[in-house]
């Protein structure tokens, strides 16, 4: 099959097109034929040779996938061969096709393209993790997201607003600000411009926000913990910022604060399948009827998964960047 590796570590040239056996599916897991998949920071960072590759997973980058199973162990279980379906991965994304794990496999939304279905899974399993699962926002509660335009921005701001919360969100441009308050952001901040915490101190007459999504780290940790609400959480899930702070260690004992954050990639099977399984039932619904829709900014063919990356890097897209697989007749 053709396939994009990681020939060094490096800029995004050093991804290139290369043939590789077809995967053969591990026990429980099924053949899928890619026609899309997403682009996520982890890939960069797995490109740049900073997030190793776990244990038994492929080299190849892509952590999620759109297409149709055409192999694999379906006993027992609702699909069957020629199902649309996206999917989790642990790698091998980049590829015509890649094998996944029958428990993170969910049917392709009904309505949606498979581009559309490619941009889905690394986001809503990351956000419905950090936000809903370990953060535990609650009814009536506040959420800020950090980088409100990325692709978990994006999905973060969508699926907090649909179930009921008023969100807030930073971005580094007026034009994306305006893009995030589009999707339901009830206050967008540009963080060039304007202090987030005093916006959000103005925005919640003081109280702060409960929940905190953040994909920086470094110099942002001691203002955000600032902008927390008495008993609020702050969540990593990236240090783009740098992955050391000052933190007022007196703020989290007073106010009761919970400082907390989570990688998915190296998780157990068991753990993200239960995120799955929140995801159909909670989740897929609200895409089916529209209420949450994907956000693509740009798509590529495959063997331009160079060009994408180095878009990613740019970060001046919106939403997600994805992969187009055409298959040769």
């Amino acid at each position: 099959m053709r396939a994009i590796e990681i020939t060094q570590p490096g800029p995004p040239d050093v991804l290139q097109s290369c043939e590789r056996p077809m995967p053969v599916p591990d026990p429980g897991h099924v053949l899928i034929k890619v026609h899309a998949a997403g682009i996520n920071r982890p890939d960069v960072l797995q490109r740049t040779g900073n997030y190793p590759v776990p244990k038994g997973a492929s080299d190849l980058p892509g952590l999620e996938v759109a297409g149709e199973i055409v192999g694999g162990e379906l006993a027992g279980s609702e699909f069957k061969i020629g199902d649309r379906v996206c999917a989790l991965v642990q790698g091998g994304g980049y590829a015509e096709y890649c094998s996944a794990a029958l428990a993170l496999c969910l049917p392709v939304p009904k309505g949606m393209s498979m581009l559309e279905a490619a941009s889905l899974p690394e986001t809503f399993f990351t956000v419905w993790s950090n936000v809903f699962d370990r953060a535990a926002l609650a009814d009536g509660e506040t959420l800020l997201v950090q980088g409100g335009s990325s692709g978990i921005g994006v999905t973060a701001i969508q699926l907090a607003k649909a179930l009921g919360h008023k969100v807030f969100a930073t971005a580094g441009s007026d034009e994306k600000c305006r893009a995030c308050e589009a999707l339901g952001a009830d206050r967008a901040i540009n963080y060039k411009t304007e202090d987030f915490v005093e916006i959000v101190k103005l925005e919640t007459g003081g109280k702060g926000v409960d929940v905190i999504l953040d994909m920086v780290g470094g110099d942002y940790v001691p203002r955000e913990i600032s902008c927390l609400a008495d008993d609020g959480r702050l969540v990593f899930i990236a240090l783009l910022g740098g992955g050391k702070a000052t933190v007022p260690l007196g703020q989290i004992l007073i106010r009761r604060l919970t400082v907390t954050g989570s990688t998915l990639r190296p998780r157990p099977l068991s753990f993200k399948a239960k995120i799955a399984a929140n995801l159909r039932q909670h989740v897929w619904p609200l895409l089916e009827s529209g209420v949450i829709k994907p956000v693509i900014y740009k798509t590529f063919p495959l063997d331009q998964a160079a060009q994408a990356h180095t878009l990613m890097e740019s970060s001046s897209h919106v939403g997600k960047i994805v992969l187009e697989v055409v298959h040769p007749e």
